[in-house]
């Protein structure tokens, strides 16, 4: 459903989250890196990022990618929607051209209330909240205040 660039995105600013605060930054190359990410292509998305204020950036030799209190307030969906949009959430679940409650698809009932609780969640849940759970299910020292 997500995208590469949704899910490298997501991952980059968790990663960010439980990595960095206004005192210590990290760089584009160096997410990559621990990520496993193509370094080009992650800059481009960490400066996307940037300008809809999903995450905080100084240029400079000190500087680096880093999340403000105002930064972990932003959702997973914002970060969905800054790289992809949110178009394909609205669309059909098997490609249906016209698919709604008066014209469903075979599946439209099933995968509805489904895609509805996961927008909830994806909307509601901060980037804090999920880098906190995230933090625990992978046993990181997590640096988030």
């Amino acid at each position: 459903m997500l995208s590469k660039s949704s899910k490298y995105a997501i991952r980059a600013v968790l990663y960010l989250a439980n990595h960095t605060n206004k005192a210590r930054k990290i760089g584009s190359k160096e997410v990559a890196r621990q990520l496993d990410i193509p370094a080009p292509f992650l800059a481009k998305t960490l400066q996307e990022l940037t300008k809809k204020e999903i995450l905080s950036s100084i240029k400079g030799p000190n500087g680096g990618f880093f999340l403000t209190k105002v930064n972990h307030q932003k959702s997973l969906l914002d970060i969905i929607e800054c790289i992809d949009g949110i178009k394909k959430f609205n669309e059909c679940f098997i490609g249906q051209h016209e698919c709604n409650d008066e014209t469903p698809c075979v599946v439209h009932h099933i995968y509805l209330p489904f895609k509805n609780q996961l927008i909830d969640k994806l909307k509601t849940k901060s980037i804090l909240e999920m880098a906190k759970e995230y933090a625990k299910n992978n046993n990181l020292d997590a640096l988030i205040h």
